[in-house]
């Protein structure tokens, strides 16, 4: 079985979790997740199926939504809510001052990656090294915030909710860890919930529960995505004729003769009717299109 099933991760959840469940739904062994949501995390989860785990890595690296919540005047290990406290004090941040601060950080920045993530430095992941009490020296990555949004703000309770639209790999509890010493009081990241990755949004997205009984209801082919949804914006064409299939099976280079279009640049091969590959004519002088990517 093939394609991207979306899940809406709950509460308490590890991608992993996620996966470990559908492996004992779907009865498959070759599923993979798109990017790590941490426990704490809700929302939209794309899981690869079969020959759709070969996306995994672009689904990843592709811009994420989220909605968001600080919390002002406390700053934790974690850069959370789930943390051990490091400071707490009483704060008096205006709406008008978060949202001049919300904005602010709209565009191209560099963001240090907190220790406890689960990103890997010299093979050791950095929150393995934290729950031990070691810090090192990490590397600022270059992240883009593409657009931000105040939804909510209150007050009394100094805490605000916001829409950010930003690069992969970006850090929200950082962002909000951040914003905090610009606004000279602390902050730190209350909940998060991501609501888009790429082209899926968390509208299509279902909870675990909710996969278990549509599966046997209405089948597994029900739920699924084809790979090909993530590759809508290049051109479409479609193998000919025996050569044309047996070259396209072995993963070789196709020609214009193999095919009953000859686009330029990368473009997506279906054999009758089903996704095989994107390929790629470099050259228009030349009659020969090289795989990039198959999937079978």
């Amino acid at each position: 079985m093939n394609g991207i099933i979306l899940i809406d991760k709950e509460m308490n959840y590890t991608s992993h979790d996620v996966v470990a469940k559908l492996r004992g739904i779907f009865h498959q062994k070759k599923i993979g997740h798109t990017g790590t949501l941490d426990p704490q995390a809700t929302g939209l989860l794309p899981i690869c199926l079969g020959n759709a785990t070969k996306v995994c890595d672009l689904l990843a690296e592709k811009e994420k939504e989220y909605i968001a919540t600080i919390r002002f005047g406390i700053t934790t290990d974690t850069q959370d809510i789930y943390g051990a406290m490091i400071s707490e004090e009483k704060s008096a941040v205006t709406e008008e001052r978060f949202r001049a601060v919300l904005e602010k950080i709209v565009g191209e920045q560099e963001q240090l990656t907190p220790m406890f993530s689960a990103r890997k430095v010299n093979g050791q992941k950095l929150c393995d090294l934290a729950r031990r009490g070691i810090e090192i020296e990490r590397k600022t990555k270059k992240i883009t915030i593409k657009e931000t949004e105040l939804l909510a703000f209150d007050y009394g309770l100094q805490e605000a909710v916001f829409r950010v639209v930003c690069s992969a790999g970006t850090y929200v509890r950082t962002l909000c860890h951040d914003m905090g010493q610009e606004l000279s009081c602390g902050a730190c990241m209350s909940a998060l919930r991501r609501t888009k990755t790429g082209p899926f949004s968390i509208e299509n997205a279902r909870k675990i529960d909710e996969v278990a009984n549509i599966v046997q209801a209405f089948g597994e082919e029900s739920l699924l995505i084809s790979a090909d949804s993530l590759f809508m914006h290049l051109p479409k064409t479609d193998v000919v004729g025996e050569e044309g299939k047996r070259f396209l099976a072995n993963g070789n280079p196709l020609r214009a003769e193999h095919l009953n279009q000859w686009p330029d640049g990368q473009f997506l091969v279906y054999n009758e009717g089903i996704f095989t590959g994107i390929y790629e004519h470099k050259h228009k002088s030349e009659n020969i299109a090289k795989p990039v990517k198959l999937f079978f």
